[in-house]
């Protein structure tokens, strides 16, 4: 049931980003970039088996970051899609900031969730500072792509940049992410397998988002501007 999910749950969010964008306009595709990022976060702490193969779920939620990334920098510019990188790499600072002060007040005698929060939320300092040099270096290097590429070929082949961008920005991100959070803490061919594994199912998310970004052209006309 894994795949079924995991490509049924792909498809869900992709169609959530289009449908928060035609009623939220540019102002949604910030809040989801800060929702998504967040949440994929937490995601990624959870590992699971698709198609033989061990990855971290919060692969799907953070290909649609490249999404509403890659609509910003087409619809609204190069300075708004920087805008938005870098709302959420300061979200994501304060939310990690945030619980680890929350974690370390002393809970009461009959608190519950203390033991819960720590293992969610009690990150090694490490695996932050490694989400958030990958999230900025390659939401960067995807805005900028984006827009070389579209200097250069002008409004056709929206296909090509989109894809171009993020699948080289998935690899930025991938290789940031595992060299500094994970580099050292596993045998060499375990850690090339996390790598090759973490950016293989974002290619395959970020492949399927292309269509979506379509749509979204075609919603740009009518979407509520709030």
């Amino acid at each position: 049931m894994n795949e079924l999910l995991w490509l049924g749950f792909a498809v869900m969010d992709l169609s959530l980003v289009l449908i928060i964008y035609r009623f939220f306009g540019k102002i949604g595709l910030f809040g989801l970039i800060v929702f998504n990022l967040i949440l994929c976060n937490i995601q990624v702490l959870k590992t699971i088996e698709l198609f033989g193969m061990t990855t971290t779920l919060g692969n799907i939620l953070y290909a649609s970051v490249f999404l509403s990334t890659d609509m910003l920098s087409e619809f609204y510019g190069k300075k708004e899609a920087k805008k938005a990188v870098y709302l959420g790499f300061v979200v994501l600072v304060m939310a990690v900031v945030y619980m680890q002060l929350a974690l370390m007040f002393t809970p009461a005698a009959d608190d519950f969730a203390q033991p819960h929060l720590e293992a969610i939320f009690g990150f090694l300092p490490r695996i932050a500072l490694g989400s958030m040099a990958a999230y900025i270096v390659s939401q960067l290097n995807d805005v900028y792509i984006f827009h070389l590429l579209k200097d250069k070929m002008g409004e056709r082949h929206l296909w090509l940049r989109n894809n171009a961008s993020t699948l080289f920005s998935q690899f930025l991100d991938s290789s940031v992410f595992c060299f500094v959070a994970l580099w050292g803490l596993f045998p060499f061919d375990v850690w090339v397998e996390i790598l090759f594994t973490t950016y293989l199912f974002k290619v395959i998310v970020a492949v399927m988002d292309t269509p979506f970004l379509y749509m979204g052209r075609r919603l740009h006309s009518r979407v509520s501007e709030v």
